[in-house]
C-alpha cells in the first residue's frame, strides 16, 4: 500500500476541480477530503450528470467511460455540497478507474 501512494505523490501533480468562475469557492475544494484522501491532491476532479451517478441501498454507482463502477464508502464526502452538482475524482492506476472522493448532487 505505500509502494502505490508513494507512486501516487511522484505521478500526480495537484489539480482544480472547479469552475474558475467561482474563485469563493477556491480554499473549499482544496479542503474537501473522503475517508481516502484529500480529493483534489492527486487527480482531477468533474461533474457528473444525473444519469452517470445512481444510490441504492445507502451506496453509489458512478458511469465512467462506460463502466458501471462502485464507490468505496470511504471514497463519499460527507460535508455538505457547495458546488452543487454532482462530483467524482478518479485516478486510473494499474488498468483500474479507482474511485479516490465522490460527492453525490441533488439528483435534479
Amino acid at each position: 500500500m505505500m509502494r502505490i501512494v508513494l507512486i501516487l505523490l511522484l505521478l500526480c501533480t495537484p489539480a482544480l476541480a472547479h469552475d474558475p468562475g467561482h474563485p469563493e469557492l477556491d480554499e473549499w475544494f482544496n479542503r474537501l477530503a473522503s475517508g481516502r484522501w484529500l480529493c483534489c491532491s492527486f487527480t482531477d476532479g468533474f461533474a457528473v450528470s444525473d444519469v452517470d451517478w445512481e444510490s441504492k441501498d445507502g451506496h453509489y454507482r458512478v458511469r465512467l467511460e462506460n463502466n458501471g463502477i462502485d464507490v468505496p464508502d470511504e471514497a463519499l464526502i460527507t460535508e455538505p455540497n457547495r458546488a452543487g452538482r454532482t462530483m467524482v475524482w478518479p485516478l486510473r492506476f494499474d488498468g483500474q478507474i479507482l474511485i479516490l472522493c465522490f460527492m453525490p448532487g441533488s439528483m435534479g
